[in-house]
């Protein structure tokens, strides 16, 4: 999809009243970017947070959520190897689910992206992506997004945010079975289900 189509999509879903701005500022704010093939734009969470953005997401007709353990997720800020352009609205390309890391931990796949020359996904990236690509979220194939992590002093939080979809199951509760839901994970643990959303790289 063009740069056009896009910003047309974000606009669709109601994007500039979350960001509490209007269509036509929202078109302003993608003005410069150049339409590139793959490319997919991206809303920095300065503009929307992830958990509003979250909302928005979509899958057989259920409405994105966050887990309710999860009441700090706008804390979790991109780690300090990922650059993230410092704009509203920004490209990434040649995005990947990263299927081929399903059952990895974090911990394990992080270096691994790092060495194909790739970035992992922050939180508000990886559901930039799927607001653009909803067919991108699949049962038993869905994505985590650690270049997302929340810094609790000179530490990491050992949680990872993913987004997957639920099964309507304990604190989900049976009305969001079927929705996309944002969640975390322990970042030494595996989980067969799971792979790492990553970019080539990202520009404005």
């Amino acid at each position: 999809m063009t740069i056009t189509d896009q910003l047309d999509r974000l606009i669709a879903l109601d994007v500039p009243a979350l960001a509490g701005t209007s269509a036509k500022a929202l078109r302003a704010l993608g003005r410069d970017l150049r339409d590139r093939p793959g490319a997919v734009l991206a809303v920095h969470p300065s503009l929307v947070p992830a958990s509003a953005l979250a909302t928005l997401l979509t899958h057989q007709g259920k409405r994105g959520f966050v887990v309710t353990d999860m009441t700090d997720l706008d804390e979790f800020t991109a780690i300090p190897t990922v650059e993230v352009p410092d704009q509203p609205l920004y490209l990434l390309h040649d995005v990947d689910r990263g299927d081929d890391m399903r059952n990895w931990s974090p911990d394990e796949a992080l270096p691994a992206i790092t060495a194909l020359g790739r970035s992992p996904l922050t939180i508000t990236e990886g559901i930039s992506w799927l607001l653009q690509e909803p067919k991108g979220l699949e049962r038993n194939h869905c994505f985590m997004t650690i270049a997302s992590r929340k810094t609790r002093g000179t530490r990491l939080d050992a949680r990872t945010p993913a987004i997957w979809i639920s099964g309507g199951t304990g604190h989900d509760g049976k009305a969001t079975k079927n929705a996309p839901k944002v969640g975390w994970c322990w970042a030494g643990n595996r989980h067969t289900w799971l792979g790492f959303a990553s970019t080539h790289h990202r520009s404005v």
